[in-house]
C-alpha cells in the first residue's frame, strides 16, 4: 500500500527538551503577568515560581484538582482576565488541557460551549490564544504539543475536546528531571498512555510518513524504558527515553489520529471516576486483540495487519514476532503493574451499552483502522472489566 502523499503536520512553535531546561526558562519575553495553572498541590509548582520570581514575573495560581471541566477552565479564563499576559501550566496532562483551554478562552468571546466538539457548536476560534507554555511533569500524555483539550462535561457525562491548530504551545518545554517523582503507579499509567498513543496513530487510518517514524522511534524507547522507570524511578535515562517518547505520541497523535481505545476513554472518563492513563492500559491489549481478529477475518490482506507485526516486534525485540505477540507483550506488562480492570472504577456490564453509545461517536473512534461493530465494542468493554 503506497503512503499517503498528502497530510499535514504542526506542532508546538519550540519544543525545548533537556534535563534541567526549566532552570533556564527566560519567561520575561511573554510580559510580566502569568497564570500559572498547576494541578492540587502548589508546592510542586515551586521550581516554576522560582524562575517566574527570578525573572520578575509576578504569578496568579490557579489550581486543576482533578480532571478540567468545563466550568473550571471558564472559572479560570475569568480568573485571569485583563490582568494576565500569558498562561503557563506545569502538571500532568489534565493541568496542561486546562492551561491550553484557558488561553484560548482569554482572547475568544462567548460561551465556552461554542467551541466543544459532539455536546457543543465547535465553533472554530476567531483569535489565537494568548500566549501558552506547557511544563508537562508526567511522561504520557503528550499535551505539550497537541493542538486540543480534553475537558469534562459532568453535565452530559462525557469528555469531548476544544479543538484548533491555534491552541498549540508557544513552547512546550520538557524537563525529564521533573518526572523523577512520579510515583510507581503514576509511572506505569502514564507510560501506558503514552504506549497507546504510538500504537493507535501507528496503525489508525490517518497515519502518514512522518507520524509512522515518530511511533516507531518511540515505541522502541517504551520497550526498552518503561519497565526500567517503573523498577527504578530514579533512572534518568528511562525517565528521559519516556518523556521523549511521551512527547513523540503527542506529535503523532495531534497530526495523524487515534482509534478505539481512545474512544472508549472519552466516554468512560466523563462517566466515571477513572484516570486516563489507566482506562487506556486496561483497553490496550483487549482492543488490539479485537483490531487484529476483524482485519484477519474481514481484511485480510490489509497493510495495518503488517503494522501490528512491526509494533509486535518492536516491543518484543523479536524480529520473527507476529500480530499476537504484541498484545500478549501489552497484556503481560499490564498484569506486571498492577493494571487493574475497568470494574475497579465501578463499571459493570449493565454500562457496557451506553459507554459503547457514546464511545462510537467520539471523534477519536473514526480513525480506528477498521470499524468494529456493537457486538465486538461490547465483547471487548466487557472483557476489560
Amino acid at each position: 500500500m503506497v503512503a499517503k502523499s498528502r497530510f499535514e503536520f504542526a506542532t508546538a512553535d519550540r519544543v525545548i527538551f533537556g534535563a534541567g531546561c526549566l532552570r533556564e526558562f527566560k519567561p520575561r519575553e511573554f510580559g510580566g503577568n502569568a497564570l500559572v495553572v498547576v494541578g492540587r498541590n502548589s508546592t510542586r509548582a515551586r521550581p516554576l515560581l522560582d524562575v517566574l520570581e527570578r525573572d520578575g514575573v509576578s504569578s496568579t495560581i490557579f489550581n486543576i484538582p482533578g480532571e478540567p471541566t468545563v466550568e473550571l477552565v471558564t472559572e479560570g479564563a475569568a480568573k485571569a482576565k485583563s490582568k494576565c499576559d500569558f498562561v503557563v501550566a506545569m502538571g500532568g496532562g489534565s493541568v496542561i488541557d486546562a492551561g491550553k483551554a484557558i488561553a484560548a478562552l482569554l482572547t475568544n468571546s462567548g460561551d465556552t460551549f461554542d467551541y466543544l466538539e459532539v455536546i457543543g457548536k465547535a465553533k472554530p476560534l476567531s483569535n489565537a490564544p494568548l500566549p501558552f507554555i506547557a511544563i508537562p511533569t508526567t511522561a504520557g500524555t503528550g499535551a505539550e504539543v497537541t493542538r486540543n483539550a480534553v475537558l469534562a462535561s459532568p453535565e452530559h457525562r462525557v469528555k469531548v475536546s476544544l479543538r484548533s491548530a491555534l491552541m498549540l504551545p508557544r513552547i512546550a518545554l520538557v524537563d525529564p528531571e521533573l518526572t523523577l517523582a512520579l510515583p510507581r503507579a503514576l509511572t506505569a499509567s502514564t507510560g501506558m498512555d503514552a504506549l497507546t498513543q504510538l500504537i493507535e496513530p501507528y496503525v489508525c487510518t490517518r497515519a502518514n510518513p512522518i507520524t509512522d517514524s515518530l511511533c516507531i522511534d518511540g515505541l522502541g524507547r517504551v520497550a526498552r524504558s518503561l519497565r526500567r522507570a517503573w523498577e527504578t524511578p530514579g533512572d534518568i535515562e528511562a525517565r528521559t527515553d519516556m518523556s521523549i517518547a511521551s512527547l513523540l505520541s503527542g506529535m503523532a497523535l495531534a497530526n495523524a489520529g487515534l482509534g478505539a481505545i481512545h474512544g472508549f476513554a472519552a466516554a468512560i472518563g466523563g462517566m466515571f471516576s477513572a484516570p486516563h492513563g489507566a482506562i487506556c492500559a486496561a483497553l490496550l491489549p483487549k482492543v488490539i486483540e479485537a483490531n487484529i481478529a476483524q482485519l484477519q477475518a474481514r481484511e485480510p490482506q490489509s497493510e495495518k495487519l503488517s503494522r501490528y507485526r512491526h509494533v509486535a516486534r518492536l516491543l518484543t525485540g523479536n524480529p520473527h514476532a507476529e500480530c499476537k505477540d504484541g498484545a500478549n507483550w501489552v497484556g503481560r506488562l499490564c498484569q506486571e503493574f498492577g493494571i487493574p480492570g475497568l470494574g475497579s472504577y465501578g463499571i459493570t456490564p449493565k454500562d457496557v451499552p451506553s459507554i459503547c453509545d457514546k464511545a462510537t461517536i467520539a471523534s477519536s473512534m473514526k480513525a480506528n483502522p477498521i470499524v468494529l461493530d456493537p457486538v465486538t465494542l461490547q465483547e471487548l468493554l466487557k472483557g476489560a472489566l
